[in-house]
């Protein structure tokens, strides 16, 4: 078997609200969360009780997300100042 290799360079990757989309998304599965909160009999009783714990384990790893990408964030700010020449 031959090792297969690209035959083009891959593309740059995309950068964009990072912080904002994953604060958005972690907002969704608290508020997922919250509305199925009144309904757990319900969901216990059809076996489907790991649903809300899915949504509260989204938003727990969500604030996981949130922490890393704005140290991401700010390491790459740090990174681009100490780059960028220095005006004398």
């Amino acid at each position: 078997m031959t090792k297969w290799t690209p035959t083009h360079e891959a593309p740059e990757p995309l950068e964009g609200p990072v912080v904002a989309t994953i604060t958005g998304g972690t907002i969704i599965w608290f508020v997922l969360f919250l509305a199925q909160l009144p309904f757990y009999g319900w969901y216990e009783d059809h076996g489907r009780a790991w649903w809300i714990w899915t949504c509260l384990a989204g938003a727990g790893l969500g604030l996981i997300g949130i922490w890393y990408v704005r140290k991401r964030d700010a390491a790459i700010k740090r990174a681009a100042a100490a780059a960028a020449p220095v005006a004398e």
